[in-house]
């Protein structure tokens, strides 16, 4: 699959590993400048920032959970690039809280904690993004969901809560914005090889959960990259609102 990202900005969250990381070198690759953004763990962000193609690139430091933080990061993207034509806003996390094992403060702190980083970041981003979109005459937003937004997840259900929200807000987002030629996609991964996942695939699950596919494996994190950049390219616009699942046909829907 041949990508042009040449001259395209590309802001990228949670890119300092895992499926972050693997698109960031792929549109590095293609000729695009990335911000690599992390919130704590800054010496994967060198690392990744020294890794990629090119010239140009970035990094940039923000708490997602954080309204004012997110604003701080899409203005000094902007400060340094001068324009944002691609965001991809995949950074979350999952923690497990099956009602029967958490106390009740447990269950509203992971609840709180989730929802901040998995659904309210994107909005807060999406949101100071679209605005200098706007100015600059268009854009594509991408954001990483999950399988588990549809298929349900018992043992982490603010997980999959949030997952579904981020999917609603993309297509009401592409309703909305499609006339300011932004166009706003989805990638619905089921398990990928990540930092995030590793424990359970490296645990007495891992082969039942590989075996979910037909395939007998889970994704790699440069599969979703590919994915991405893929809606990410000229020819895609009429995509826009589209979910798009890369889970090996381990959960199927219709």
């Amino acid at each position: 699959m041949l990508f042009n990202f040449s001259d395209k900005s590309v802001l990228i969250t949670g890119s300092s590993k895992g499926i972050g990381y693997a698109t960031a070198e792929l549109f590095a690759q293609h000729g695009a400048r990335v911000a690599i953004h992390y919130n704590r763990d800054k010496r994967m962000a060198e690392n990744v920032f020294k890794d990629l193609n090119g010239n140009g690139h970035i990094i940039v430091q923000a708490d997602l959970t954080d309204s004012e933080a997110a604003q701080r990061l899409v203005d000094k993207t902007i400060k340094e690039f001068g324009r944002i034509d691609i965001l991809i806003n995949n950074a979350g996390i999952y923690q497990e809280h099956p009602i029967s094992a958490v106390t009740y403060n447990e269950w509203q702190d992971i609840w709180q904690r989730t929802l901040s980083i998995n659904l309210l970041g994107p909005a807060y981003i999406s949101f100071c993004a679209i605005k200098y979109m706007v100015k600059s005459g268009g854009g594509k937003i991408i954001n990483i969901s999950s399988r588990g937004a549809f298929r349900g997840e018992p043992k982490a259900p603010a997980y999959g809560a949030s997952k579904a929200g981020l999917n609603a807000m993309s297509q009401s987002m592409a309703k909305a914005l499609a006339p300011l030629n932004i166009f706003v996609y989805v990638v619905a991964p089921g398990f990928v090889e990540t930092d995030m996942s590793a424990y359970l695939l490296e645990g007495p699950e891992g082969e039942a959960i590989r075996h979910q596919s037909p395939l007998g494996r889970v994704a790699k994190p440069e599969e979703i990259a590919r994915t991405v950049a893929f809606l990410a390219s000229e020819g895609s616009e009429y995509l826009t609102g589209g979910i798009v699942d890369v889970n090996g046909a381990s959960y199927l829907r219709s």
